[in-house]
């Protein structure tokens, strides 16, 4: 590799990586969607 390869792949930081573990994102985001669903039906908002 030369040294300008090595800067750039060095030079990314930070954000989510696109090699995370999808389905236990997917699982929270609907638990959330379905605990926020029940929160306004119990307060009488809908």
């Amino acid at each position: 590799m030369s040294v300008n390869a090595v800067t750039v792949t060095r030079a990314r930081t930070g954000g989510p990586r696109e090699d995370g573990p999808k389905i236990l994102e997917h699982v929270l985001g609907w638990t959330l969607v379905v605990v926020l669903a029940m929160l306004v039906t119990q307060l009488g908002l809908l």
